[in-house]
């Protein structure tokens, strides 16, 4: 199996794919082939080393294309190493227990998945723009209200990345 890693991701507004393409640059950056994909449209694991996938909480739950992404390619996940990203909070509550609620509900998610072991977890900031809302929630006044906020790290979010070659085992960049 080469070394190419997928870097799959599930967003709504974008702010994971954001993310995501920050992740595959540092991989790149550290001289591994690196394949970027919304989850939705990976059919097949082969041929990937490793896979790390932006797997975000939405409205206190797993995104749904990346709860498909679990489910379609359960076999092949536990055959490689897998590094889970998801957007953390966003707004005026930056407190660590706010860090710790989106924590435990991915957690709470993941565990549906008892087959499933990431290798990593990490917790980044999130992203609200109010102009981006979907129905239901843009019919919200209260969320329509909101300021638009980004908490994302970029050099934390940077930094992780770069350690992701020795938690997924990839070896030296070729």
């Amino acid at each position: 199996m080469v070394d190419t890693v997928l870097v799959a991701y599930a967003t709504t507004s974008g702010a994971t794919q954001e993310i995501a393409e920050v992740i595959a640059q540092s991989l790149r950056d550290g001289g591994f082939s690196v394949a970027l994909e919304r989850a939705a449209r990976v059919r097949s694991l082969e041929g990937y080393r490793a896979i790390v996938l932006g797997a975000p909480p939405y409205v206190f739950r797993l995104h749904r294309d990346a709860k498909r992404f679990l489910s379609r390619h359960r076999r092949q996940l536990g055959e490689r190493p897998v590094a889970i990203f998801a957007g953390g909070p966003f707004g005026s509550d930056t407190t660590g227990d706010a860090w710790d609620k989106v924590r435990a509900h991915l957690d709470r998610e993941l565990a549906r998945f008892s087959w499933f072991t990431p290798v990593t977890i990490e917790v980044v900031g999130g992203r609200f723009d109010p102009a981006r809302l979907r129905f239901p929630f843009s019919w919200l006044p209260g969320l329509r209200q909101m300021p638009a906020s980004d908490l994302r790290d970029w050099a934390a979010i940077r930094s992780w990345a770069d350690g992701l070659p020795a938690r997924l085992e990839l070896g030296a960049a070729r």
